[in-house]
């Protein structure tokens, strides 16, 4: 059997690249199944090292801090993008990383990303490649208002400049070029999918939902997305001819936007558990970040399947941390914390899932009264 499609029966150990929230609870799912995890990080201490058997400390990019945590491993994922993918490269030669040090180049290059994205079959929003200055001139053709968008290190909103009219280019300067120039549009809701994909190819999506947003951050996660269950279903078909296109071994998320218009457009991928997929934790038996695992490690996938619906409530900095006591006195929240002790405005500190019986996900009227206070 090749490296690539070995199996990893629960007793053997997982490195996970990253020591955030989502590596801290992909840990956790992994400690349930019965592995041991080792960690790389950069520092000594953090959320997810607080819950691994062992971890490694230094570079992302040291070659010898990569031998040494590889050594240590079986198999090694990741908890996000930002990493070098060069270094997993060097993992590679080790060890079976999953998802694919490739998939993860996709997701880290807008260019590359839009364009095996098209490649997937899937709609997008138009969108122009910008090299230098001399291509903004392209942009009253291509029309405004445009977002200029980084190729490479963008989320929670970063690394994008809205331009609503030609004017207001005269006002850009010092753009980190190349950027990805992309028609703005007027969208209804943002959807996601997280999608699963094992070493025998079997897929498994669980159920399309809302994303809110709050100062450019997920705020709120709606299971199920209220919409009608054809786009639903269409979400979740656009989420498997992606993982199909890439050879997807893992979890990945797939975000969407909902136009007015009706269209469905693919928005970006982050081959990993992702926030707007937290609501599992509490709603479904089986939750995103034990899929990913089961992926990583080669076991049976079960059915995607939600036992409730529910409402993910994001933690961010010192004000929603302030409500700790009430969440943990409120009927139906079941609160997650990450172990971090500076509640820095903007940052996540954890997160609430509310859970109600299925089907019975109050209406966007009744949103204020059932997200605890």
């Amino acid at each position: 059997m090749s490296a690539s499609a070995e199996v990893f029966p629960p007793g053997r150990t997982i490195g996970i690249v990253g020591g955030g929230q989502l590596g801290r609870m992909s840990a956790m799912a992994a400690a349930r199944l019965g592995y041991r995890v080792h960690i790389l990080n950069t520092a000594a201490t953090s959320p997810a090292i607080e819950v691994a058997a062992s971890a490694t400390i230094g570079s992302y990019d040291d070659p010898d801090t990569l031998k040494a945590f590889a050594e240590k491993c079986d198999v090694v994922t990741f908890e996000f993008e930002n990493v070098s993918a060069e270094g997993l490269a060097l993992l590679e030669h080790y060890r079976p990383v999953r998802p694919s040090g490739a998939i993860l180049q996709v997701s880290q290059d807008r260019i590359l990303e839009k364009t095996r994205l098209a490649k997937a079959g899937v709609a997008l929003a138009p969108w122009l490649v910008i090299n230098g200055p001399e291509d903004l001139e392209k942009l009253p053709d291509f029309g405004f208002p445009v977002i200029l968008k980084t190729t490479r290190f963008g989320y929670d909103g970063k690394g994008q400049f809205r331009v609503a009219n030609a004017e207001e280019l005269s006002e850009l300067a010092d753009l980190p070029y190349p950027l990805v120039a992309e028609k703005k549009i007027d969208f209804a809701r943002e959807l996601s999918v997280m999608v699963a994909r094992g070493l025998d190819g079997q897929v498994r999506c669980f159920d399309t939902v809302e994303n809110r947003h709050r100062d450019g951050i997920l705020d709120i996660t709606l299971a199920p997305a209220p919409i009608e269950p054809a786009l639903a279903y269409e979400a979740q078909n656009m989420a498997t001819k992606i993982a199909e296109e890439l050879a997807l071994v893992g979890l990945m998320g797939v975000e969407m936007f909902h136009a007015f218009d009706g269209t469905l457009l693919v928005n970006e991928i982050a081959p990993r558990p992702h926030n707007s997929g937290h609501w599992t934790m509490n709603a479904c038996l089986v939750d995103q970040f034990e899929m990913h695992i089961r992926a990583v490690t080669g076991l049976p996938l079960p059915p995607a399947t939600r036992h409730s619906d529910a409402i993910m409530h994001n933690l961010i900095g010192p004000d929603d941390m302030a409500r700790v006591p009430s969440i943990l006195a409120a009927e139906g929240a079941a609160l997650h914390l990450y172990g971090k002790n500076d509640a820095r405005v903007g940052r996540k500190m954890g997160h609430v899932n509310t859970i109600f019986p299925k089907g019975a996900l109050p209406g966007e009227l009744a949103l204020s009264s059932i997200l605890p206070k």
